[in-house]
């Protein structure tokens, strides 16, 4: 019989990461971006407007918010693995609900439970993450994990096509009922194979407990956690603004600005997924190495690069160029996000402390694509709308610069 506990000698955190990366494919690769691929066959099989469209996926995004917000007292009552599992399943039942529904308010209503399920899933599998492994190893964990959303876009990016191929008119009907199937095979790993924390089978974290000097346990050196949250908050802001002004609108500028076809627009486009897969893992464990500060204002300079190569219409080779380093550092904050916390606040606090900083992502990515559709709409261009979301991640580079090192955080279990 296989023992839990090891699988040939792997240390079951890595069983953890692998089935986390599962979820995320399913949560948010498929859950939220298969959306932009399914949203002509919707838009044409039930007769909805642009704005309607639009309003659709705002309703995942309310969703969303709404999970971050009540996600604390959740984690409060329940162990994180079996809510992981409960939220796949309310995911799932939402997906098969959009396949049969008949009009906008339908979808809308299940579309926002489906946001509330990403949002009980992705929240509950990151905070594990901090259970299961010390600094040393956080930031590669968190990264391979994440990479379960560049996995997805690339999945549904062959799979939808397919699918409308052989269903015509019902593709997109079809197209949600697969990926529903996938979120309740999903949720079925979950209950099966993850586990709240170490313990339950007798282990100690992966990696090495954080060292800390005595220079840096001087209560001088340690600003309050308030302090740290406000400023990681703030930064997770601008993230959620600004790669969401650039993965909303980028298609629509090739089109529109550049004169690409849609198949070359969508090709271009698929190349954020696979870029994406080395985004978490490759900054996560740079991270590791450098510090979640230094690796921070990095991945910041890497989309302030993005941004303003897509802000200057320097050319096409430019605008590739910019997809490609949107694509290897879309994925990197949220990596770093979900490493840092445990470092800065200990595990005690770190489930209620990357809940906290996820309301501002929810915030930001709420406000982003509007904000750019009001600059867009005044100018008749988005150009400026990448100037200022490059103007943001500069500033935020600089801001990440400033943050303390874990070790002058509050006292705490910050291993």
């Amino acid at each position: 019989m296989i023992s839990l506990s090891k699988i040939r000698n792997v240390h079951y955190g890595w069983i953890i990461v692998a089935t986390g990366a599962l979820v995320l494919f399913s949560c948010l690769g498929l859950a939220r971006f298969a959306y932009t691929m399914l949203l002509p066959g919707m838009q044409a099989g039930l007769g909805l407007s642009y704005d309607r469209m639009g309003f659709i996926g705002t309703a995942n995004f309310i969703g969303y918010l709404v999970a971050v917000i009540l996600a604390p007292t959740l984690l409060s009552r329940f162990r994180p693995h079996p809510t992981i599992a409960a939220a796949l399943l309310l995911i799932a039942l939402g997906m098969f609900g959009i396949s049969q529904s008949q009009n906008f308010a339908m979808v809308s209503l299940l579309y926002t439970l489906v946001g509330i399920g990403t949002g009980f899933a992705n929240i509950p599998m990151m905070v594990l993450l901090t259970y299961w492994f010390h600094s040393d190893q956080r930031g590669k964990a968190a990264g391979l994990v994440i990479g379960g959303n560049g996995m997805g876009i690339i999945f549904a990016g062959f799979l939808i096509p397919l699918l409308n191929h052989g269903y015509g008119p019902d593709g997109w009907r079809m197209g949600w009922s697969v990926i529903g199937l996938i979120s309740l095979m999903t949720a079925a790993c979950a209950a099966l194979l993850l586990r709240s924390h170490p313990s339950d089978l007798g282990l100690e974290p992966v990696g090495r407990p954080l060292s800390m000097t005595p220079d840096q346990l001087k209560p001088h050196h340690r600003p309050s956690v308030g302090s740290i949250l406000l400023r990681l908050g703030l930064l997770y802001l601008v993230f959620g603004a600004t790669f969401m002004i650039y993965g909303t609108f980028i298609v629509t500028t090739m089109v529109k600005e550049y004169g690409f076809s849609e198949q070359q627009a969508g090709l271009y486009w698929s190349w954020v997924g696979f870029f994406s897969l080395f985004s978490g893992v490759g900054f996560g464990a740079l991270s590791d190495m450098i510090g979640r500060k230094r690796g921070l204002a990095l991945v910041f300079a890497v989309q302030t690069a993005a941004y303003l190569l897509a802000g200057l219409k320097l050319g096409s080779m430019a605008l590739m160029v910019s997809i490609v380093l949107y694509g290897l550092a879309v994925f990197a904050i949220p990596t770093i996000m979900a490493a840092a916390v445990g470092d800065y606040v200990g595990l005690s606090r770190a489930a209620g402390a990357f809940t906290t900083i996820t309301l501002f992502f929810a915030l930001g990515q709420a406000v982003g694509p509007g904000s750019a559709g009001l600059i867009a709409g005044a100018t008749g261009s988005f150009t400026a709308a990448y100037q200022v979301a490059s103007l943001l991640t500069a500033s935020a580079a600089v801001l990440a610069v400033t943050l303390p090192s874990p070790g002058d955080a509050p006292a705490g279990n910050a291993s």
